[in-house]
């Protein structure tokens, strides 16, 4: 339970930490010269420690009414230092005319909430079309609508408005996932991108975004916001514009690329309203920048914002071994539901905590989940991970089991034409008394679900594995031979039996599996640029850009959550 006192010391620690500074800082006076030299601190009116509120208006009112001398006083032969309040507006140092220069100064008052805080960080330039007016009145005629996506976003935005501070980034990038997803980290577009930052698969395996059977990082509030973040990052620094990176973030690096290169040729502009682009980038900073103008001034289009406090949401807990949801549920008192709100990269009833260490639980509730389990007696899991040995039917695994087949296709998303089960397969299973050990890290980050009959695939079921061997060339990591085989690092690890820190020697040679549709895929794919953020092979068109190089935008009219509409370029 070390982790789990730890985690209390923690937000203890977090809680008392600030309290503690305000009281030295605001404890600290200016010693004045005594006669004996010494300097010592009179407090007007001692109490002791809890009878009342330290007030620091009360000081700042006692030293308004007894002004110091100003400048330097002398006393016994010592100088002592008076402070010296200025009673006007501060003014510039060194500027001739300082008597007439007034420099505006930023509030040092805290943002009464989550709003007031982005309004002071937004720093991109600012659109100002047709487009963008557009938007503004298409959220302005569906309060509801908009109300709704506020709400949901109420849960996450104030962790993403943490990170974009903590990188340093204009406060805009904290609205893409209204523009992307509308905060709906179930979300997945027709082209399977999904969660709040709509990640394609492949993309979220180039940033190490695990997809198995057991969990999607896509859809991780965390590491999808970590790894968005990343990547916005690695599109700024390539394009050296805000705009033209989000531009890329929703149609492909290589796309902006060449549009660019076209509009040079030409000896046209190179900015992102120059730019020949498809109707769904045209719309989409004009759509980030009518919800930036609807935070700014939300009464200007009669719009009333929700509330969203400038506190954290939830906390993050560690776990030390697996446990079933229900179990953190009902410890934690929140509902299912609301525990995969927050935790909605899992869809099954077993956290592994191999593969998953850290779950999100509200704020308050973190804390007496926390207590609850250092005084849960029972078993915390329930299930567990089992490797199907050879090939058999979906009928003979649940028998095996003593689960009813309806069940075991439930818990592992099993699609009702699927009958085989290949050798191999990761199923959630109940976990038996005999064997009460957590899942190990290799089966919790690479366990799959692999279809058909062991001689040839069965109608609808998925295809087969080929298994490769490559040989590490100069310069090669894990992460790259990952991405170049559409692969993921974890599964590449637990092929060669590679330790979490082990380094790739030159000409050393390395187990591939891959299913043969996307080994035939890695085949045939043209050479990737040489740039490191390069996300995809190049397209042939802007149709598939949209659907391989970038996390296409879920925010379309087939999809009620998204919210917004579809405005023509013409």
């Amino acid at each position: 339970m070390t982790t789990i006192t730890q985690n209390i010391a923690r937000r203890t620690l977090r809680l008392v930490l600030p309290l503690a500074a305000a009281l030295v800082l605001g404890a600290c006076a200016t010693p004045g010269g005594t006669g004996s030299g010494q300097s010592t601190i009179q407090p007007a009116h001692a109490a002791p420690f809890g009878t009342a509120p330290f007030s620091t208006a009360a000081m700042l009112q006692g030293a308004a009414d007894h002004p110091p001398p100003l400048g330097l006083a002398q006393s016994g032969g010592s100088l002592g230092l008076r402070p010296i309040i200025p009673s006007g507006p501060l003014l510039a140092l060194g500027n001739s005319n300082a008597s007439s220069t007034t420099v505006a100064v930023a509030s040092l008052e805290a943002p009464r909430d989550l709003w007031e805080r982005m309004r002071r960080s937004f720093a991109m330039p600012d659109l100002e079309t047709d487009l963008v007016r557009q938007h503004e009145q298409w959220h302005a005629s569906r309060p509801q609508n908009l109300e709704r996506m506020v709400l949901r976003s109420s849960k996450y935005l104030f962790h993403i408005v943490e990170e974009v501070e903590r990188r340093g980034l204009p406060m805009e990038v904290a609205l893409v996932p209204f523009i992307e997803s509308a905060f709906n980290p179930q979300a997945v577009s027709p082209v399977k991108a999904a969660g709040l930052w709509q990640f394609m698969p492949a993309t979220g395996r180039s940033f190490d975004l695990m997809q198995n059977a057991f969990r999607d990082d896509r859809r991780d509030v965390l590491a999808s916001t970590n790894a968005a973040l990343d990547y916005l990052e690695r599109l700024h620094r390539m394009f050296g514009d805000w705009q033209l990176a989000l531009a890329a973030y929703n149609w492909g690096n290589g796309n902006v690329q060449r549009a660019i290169r076209a509009n040079r040729a030409a000896g046209l502009g190179t900015g992102y309203l120059d730019l020949r682009m498809p109707n769904e980038t045209r719309n989409y900073v004009p759509k980030l920048q009518a919800i930036e103008n609807l935070i700014r001034n939300p009464q200007r289009l009669g719009i009333a914002l929700p509330t969203i406090g400038n506190h954290p949401f939830f906390d993050s807990v560690t776990l030390e071994r697996d446990i079933d949801v229900a179990l953190v549920a009902e410890l934690a008192e929140v509902s299912v539901e609301n525990f995969r709100q927050l935790n909605p990269a899992h869809d099954k009833p077993l956290i592994m905590a191999a593969g998953t260490p850290t779950i999100l639980l509200p704020w308050d509730n973190a804390l007496l989940f926390q207590q609850r389990l250092r005084a849960h007696q029972g078993p915390w899991a329930t299930w567990t991970a089992w490797r199907v040995p050879e090939g058999m039917s979906v009928a003979q695994a649940a028998q095996r089991h003593d689960l009813s087949e309806a069940r075991l296709r439930e818990v592992n998303d099993i699609p009702r034409r699927a009958s085989q089960l290949r050798a191999g397969t990761t199923l959630l299973v109940p976990r038996q008394d005999s064997h009460n050990a957590d899942v190990p890290e290799h089966i919790a980050d690479g366990g799959q679900i692999l279809l058909g009959r062991e001689t040839g695939s069965a109608s609808g079921a998925a295809p087969q594995t080929r298994q490769s061997r490559v040989t590490v060339r100069a310069g090669d990591t894990l992460s790259a031979l990952a991405r170049r085989h559409n692969v993921s690092v974890a599964n590449l690890r637990s092929w060669n039996n590679l330790r979490p820190n082990a380094t790739l020697r030159t000409g050393q040679v390395l187990l591939v599996q891959q299913r043969a549709s996307a080994a035939s895929r890695a085949a045939s794919a043209p050479a990737r640029s040489g740039s490191a953020s390069s996300r995809a092979a190049v397209p042939r068109s802007a149709q598939q850009a949209a659907q391989r190089s970038a996390p296409a935008t879920a925010v379309r009219s087939a999809q009620a959550n998204a919210n917004q509409s579809k405005v023509a370029v013409r």
